[in-house]
């Protein structure tokens, strides 16, 4: 017996589509744009009369009868049929101007639609308005007891996308086809919502007995409103073929190595995604050395699958290998009528569990970033968070987050969601002093609770050590919250900024923290103000107005012909002025006049966050290294530059010494100002001189000395390196003892400093945490300051670099910048010639050529 049997309606045909006589206005102009010829909605095929060559529907506009010749056994007849916009009777009167097509007569008796079999015995289904009929343009999905026409689709949210459809794309899903473009402008909502697109209704009515052929159905109208029916098709099954079951995963064997070589369709269902499942070996992933900072992305390793929701009689064809979908759901795995494709269903038993992560030191609940996965290694999400994390810029900023290959979600200590039955890995992460833990649970069919407990490792809190993430964007402050808590962040600085002709947290601002802070996580709006050429320049802690714009000068960062209206320095002159922090994020980029904010000390703290390669000897932190080695006395802070789901906040931090105090962003912003930092992505530092702290002025003979140094790092993935680095060279080390890495790593032994200088602690690891730029666990302390006798450090060669530079911003402003006036110009001119004399003025007496000198 063949799954699907078109019924002809042959010469029960009464009526041309084009024919406005039984119909309301709207009903008529919507019928001329319904689908016609052969079809499939839902998966059912159904063959209606061509239009053009005379009649082609079946209209009953009174209470009058037809019947329609059937002639074959079936469970269902499935019907696409519409009624009138009109209704004779109403409960709820509907106003002319009501934009939305509602239906006014729920339960409006039209029809009765009545089976008569072989035996003579009959089946009568009364036919209602938005139970099994509904009129052509509805709002919503209403029918009670049938769908629209309009099936589901799914669409990527990598995209592509029409215009303007972005924002649609993100949720994966639509009814019916994608629009062309996602533009729904207000002057156009008006109409497109008082006429939304035509649709058949779809009903499947059941007849009673299966294996009883069915001479004819006949159709008596009440005459109450104008029926049209369009096409009818016998449906033979076990289930309702409307009716799906839930959403399985189902994995494909033999049907090519990726899912993107799958041929892959399903009659009665939705393939929802497409997806390769990658090769998860549990036990090397419990016993991996790093957890919490996900894994490398793009293992080669996997299998297709595919995510299904599908009636129990849907047929899948894989790559042109048929599997019957109920025996497949039932048995929990199948193999295609030729052999060639084995298909499993993915962990088909769940249950909904409610959790709790908890602080073991205070046994209360914490805010931690929480990671799911079965035993196949696919992403369980608890509820609320994307099982697809976007990680494109400016995209997703919600409490998820995209670490290589390995998602995970935001939590505020208690969370609920669906989990497998049987084992379920589990990984849970708070910043650098919980330790990050990795385990295989259990979970029971039913059951209900969960709590799990995180331990801390270090408490560097009570130790008088805060927190905090100089540098993010785009989250809500609440958010930024939720984030910052669960990576035990305590104070998140949220940065509105302009992004050409984007505008991005401005309306966050405020003359003080956020309205979502709380005791130990502060949320703080300030600002990025920006120059494509001459730098960038994070304002945080501000009170009063803004400091405004926050770009300049044209593209990207401002607009296209915005003129060079203010200098980096004045922005961090007018903060300061307002009592807060003037930090060079992502330092030293752009490369020009954050050399002269830093000489003329209008600069609080550099962003130190180039961790990319193992040795630390990178650009950014020997650049910071030659401001240090010419005198410039400027501390290291860590940030982020969050800009997605691909960057954990805090994934590179500022520890910084309050002390006593209580924890405030004035009392951080103080201990930053006083160089009481150390910048990381994961080891925690202490380094003393002569028991003196970073930030602290260390006083010599003029020949130097020997001093007693201590330093150490501890992290919770093991680090390979801890070095002493005096005037940008390495004078100590502690290496691990192999490749394994140790947790701790210290050094403590005497020196000899031979002059004035700077000298820092550092660790790095050799393995890697997964941001978006992934990082190496590493850390580097600010400096303390070495004196000796009444010299002062500054490296002549590093000076003519430095002044050559600053020359360079001088002749970008006389030559390419677009100028406002010659007066602010001038202003900003000056700011580089200034400080190119302040660098002249510690230059040697030269002879010849020499280094620039502009006066």
């Amino acid at each position: 017996m063949p799954k699907f049997k078109p019924v002809p309606l042959g010469s029960t045909v009464n009526a041309a589509r084009s024919d406005p006589r039984h119909w309301g206005p709207k009903t008529a102009g919507a019928i001329a744009k319904l689908p016609k010829g052969a079809q499939k909605f839902w998966g059912i095929p159904f063959e209606f009369v061509t239009p053009g060559s005379g009649n082609d529907l079946l209209v009953l506009a009174d209470d009058s009868s037809v019947e329609i010749a059937v002639g074959a056994a079936g469970s269902h007849l499935v019907f696409a049929h519409f009624c009138d916009e009109k209704a004779s009777t109403t409960v709820a009167g509907q106003s002319a101007d009501y934009l939305n097509p509602v239906i006014t007569a729920p339960g409006e008796h039209l029809a009765d639609y009545v089976v008569v079999f072989e035996d003579g015995s009959e089946h009568r289904q009364r036919i209602r308005r938005r139970f099994e009929i509904n009129q052509v343009q509805t709002r919503m999905q209403s029918g009670f007891t049938s769908r629209q026409h309009q099936d589901l689709s799914t669409v990527p949210f990598r995209g592509p996308y029409p215009d303007n459809a972005w924002g649609r794309w993100q949720t994966g899903v639509m009814v019916g086809d994608p629009p062309v473009s996602g533009r729904t402008a207000a002057r156009d909502d008006r109409h497109s919502r008082a006429n939304p697109a035509g649709s058949w209704t779809i009903y499947a009515l059941e007849l009673p007995d299966s294996s009883k052929k069915v001479t004819n159905v006949r159709i008596e109208a009440t005459g109450a409103a104008a029926i049209a029916i369009g096409a009818i098709t016998l449906f033979s099954g076990q289930n309702n073929p409307l009716r799906h079951l839930p959403l399985e995963t189902i994995e494909l064997e033999g049907a090519g190595t990726s899912a993107d070589e799958i041929e892959v369709d399903v009659d009665l269902g939705v393939i929802a995604r497409k997806r390769n499942i990658q090769h998860f070996d549990g036990t090397n992933w419990l016993n991996s050395p790093v957890k919490g900072w996900g894994e490398a992305p793009d293992d080669p390793e996997h299998i297709g699958s595919i995510d299904l929701a599908a009636s129990a009689d849907a047929t899948l064809l894989v790559n042109g290998s048929d599997i019957e979908v109920g025996p497949l759901l039932k048995s929990g795995e199948a193999v295609s009528n030729d052999g060639k494709v084995k298909a499993r269903v993915l962990t088909s038993q769940r249950t909904w569990v409610h959790g709790r992560i908890i602080d073991s030191s205070t046994g209360k609940p914490t805010a931690a970033r929480i990671h799911f996965r079965s035993p196949d290694g696919r992403y369980f999400p608890p509820y609320g968070h994307t099982h697809e994390v976007n990680d494109n810029w400016f995209e997703d900023y919600g409490a998820d987050l995209l670490l290589g290959d390995t998602q995970y979600a935001y939590v505020d200590g208690t969370f609920q969601g669906e989990l497998p039955v049987g084992d379920v890995y589990i990984e849970v992460s708070k910043g650098f002093e919980f330790e990050p833990i990795r385990q295989k649970l259990n979970i029971k069919p039913g059951q209900r609770e969960l709590e799990i407990t995180l331990d801390r490792n270090s408490n560097l809190r009570e130790a008088g050590w805060v927190t905090a993430d100089t540098h993010t964007h785009f989250l809500t402050p609440e958010t930024a919250h939720l984030e910052a808590a669960a990576e035990d962040v305590n104070i998140i600085n949220l940065l509105a900024a302009q992004w050409g002709d984007l505008y991005t947290n401005v309306g966050d601002l405020t003359d003080g923290a956020s309205g979502s802070s709380t005791a130990e996580t502060i949320v703080w709006v300030g600002t990025e103000n920006r120059q494509h050429f001459m730098g960038h320049i994070s304002l945080l802690g501000a009170t009063g107005s803004p400091v405004f714009p926050m770009s300049t000068s044209g593209p990207t960062e401002g607009y296209i012909g915005d003129p060079t209206v203010r200098a980096m320095s004045d922005w961090a002159d007018e903060v300061r002025e307002k009592d807060g922090l003037a930090i060079v994020p992502h330092f030293p980029f752009p490369h020009s006049e954050v050399i002269a904010e830093v000489v003329l000390g209008k600069v609080d703290g550099l962003e130190i966050r180039d961790f990319h390669v193992p040795t630390m000897d990178t650009f950014a932190v020997h650049e910071w290294y030659r401001l240090l080695s010419c005198g410039y006395r400027v501390p290291a802070v860590g940030g982020t530059d969050k800009m997605s789901a691909g960057m954990p906040v805090g994934g590179v931090r500022t520890y910084a010494f309050i002390g006593d105090r209580e924890l405030s962003h004035q009392s951080w912003s103080d201990a930053v100002r006083a160089g009481r930092t150390y910048t990381t992505s994961g080891p925690l530092m202490d380094f003393t001189v002569e028991g003196l702290r970073p930030g602290d002025e260390l006083a010599l003979p003029e020949s130097g000395g020997a001093v007693h140094i201590k330093a150490s790092a501890s992290c919770a993935m093991p680090i390979h390196r801890l070095e002493i680095v005096f005037n940008g060279k390495v004078i100590a080390e502690e290496l691990s003892g192999g490749n394994k890495g140790e947790n701790i790593l210290v050094i403590d032994e005497q020196l000899d400093l031979p002059g004035s200088g700077w000298i820092a602690a550092r660790a790095v690891s050799d393995h890697v945490a997964w941001h978006v730029w992934p990082v190496h666990f590493a850390a580097h302390t600010s400096p303390v300051y070495v004196k000796a006798g009444r010299t002062d450090v500054f490296d002549a060669a590093l000076g003519e670099y430095l002044i050559t530079t600053m020359q360079g911003g001088v002749e970008w402003l006389d030559t390419l910048a677009t100028r406002a006036d010659d007066e602010r110009h001038a202003s900003i001119r000056k700011i580089f010639t200034d400080a190119i004399d302040l660098v002249n003025r510690k230059m040697p007496h030269r002879h010849g050529d020499g280094p620039l000198h502009t006066h």
